[in-house]
């Protein structure tokens, strides 16, 4: 679940970027390129922050979740 909430956050973190940096700037191009790089690196950030939060919160002694296929 961690995954699709990360995507869909990506998704909208570019889509907003695009836009600020574009109407900023007036340069749809430089705000092409801000809204993948930025993003990118941010929604990395993200995943490892909600990671490292998931396993600072859970009891002591709680065995992690079970994930995969």
């Amino acid at each position: 679940m961690a995954k699709y909430k990360t995507l869909t956050f990506a998704m909208v973190h570019m889509l907003v970027a695009f836009t600020v940096v574009g109407l900023m700037t007036g340069s749809w191009t430089l705000g092409g390129v801000v809204a993948l790089i930025e993003p990118a690196i941010n929604t990395v950030a993200y995943f490892i922050h909600e990671r490292v939060w998931e396993r600072r919160t859970r009891p002591v002694g709680t065995p992690e979740p079970l994930t995969g296929a």
